[in-house]
């Protein structure tokens, strides 16, 4: 076995321990967001920095493919008067 296969192993058996460790981390907080997010009766702003507006680009495309409506804000866009798209989209 190469070094890079060993490597890749143990880099997914890390992962997916994270992963499992998860399970028992679902509480009150995640079902709390996932009612707001289903009784959203306007846009979802998803919003971030770095690695975390990454995320949240995928995150908005990701909700916006299930039906909720929304888009990604850059925060600096968003000091920037980019902000008064999330008032012309409200109901």
């Amino acid at each position: 076995m190469t070094d890079t296969i060993a490597y890749a192993r143990q880099v997914l058996s890390i992962e997916a321990q994270a992963v499992s460790a998860l399970v028992s981390s679902l509480g009150r907080s995640f079902e709390d967001a996932v009612a707001l997010l289903l009784g959203c009766r306007g846009m979802t702003v998803i919003s971030g920095i770095g690695k975390s507006g990454l995320i949240g680009q995928k995150l908005s495309a990701t909700l916006a493919s299930t039906g909720t409506p929304g888009f990604f804000l850059h925060p600096s866009d968003a000091l920037h008067g980019d902000l008064g798209q999330e008032g012309a989209n409200s109901e």
